[in-house]
This record gives structure tokens, sequence and C-alpha cells, in this order.
């Protein structure tokens, strides 16, 4: 069963992987965030389980639909940004 939904999310274009990645961020702020909120503390746990494990859950789907490959890319992609903003600084 877990090789066949690897192998379907591994199906899923660059970009889609690049948003699902994206979605744990907010996933993980509100994880956190929750806690200044007014509320029991058993309230507070059983959100954090939730999104915290919504940000884990999006965060290895998105790594698994950009696959190495993928994940080379955004890399390559950072980098030369990077070296584009110390071009134009300099």
């Amino acid at each position: 069963m877990f090789q066949r939904i690897k192998q379907t999310l591994s199906r899923l274009s660059f970009r889609t992987g690049v948003i699902v990645l994206l979605c744990c961020i907010p996933c993980y702020i509100l994880s956190f965030v929750q806690f200044a909120l007014p509320f029991s503390a058993s309230t507070k746990g059983v959100l954090w389980i939730v999104l915290f494990g919504l940000a884990k859950t999006t965060q290895y789907a998105g790594l698994t639909i950009l696959g190495v490959e993928g994940v080379r890319r955004l890399k390559a992609h950072w980098k030369g940004r990077k070296k584009k903003e110390e071009h134009t600084t300099h």
C-alpha cells in the first residue's frame, strides 16, 4: 500500500510538489502559534498534534512528489538566485 501511494505521488508534477511542500509552512506556524491562544491545555495538545501532523504529512508528500531530481532543481534554483543577488549588490 505504501509503495502504491509513493508511486501515485511521484507521478505528480514538479509545480505540484513545490506547492504541497510550501503548504507545510503555514501548518508549522499554526501548530506553534495556537499555544498563545486562550484554549485549555488538552485542546492545545490536540491542535498541536493535528497541525504538526498535517505539517509533516505535507512536507513528506511534497518531497515524495519532487523526488531526488526535483530537490536538486530547487537547490540549483536557490543557488542561482543567491548568486544573482550577490552580483547585483556588488
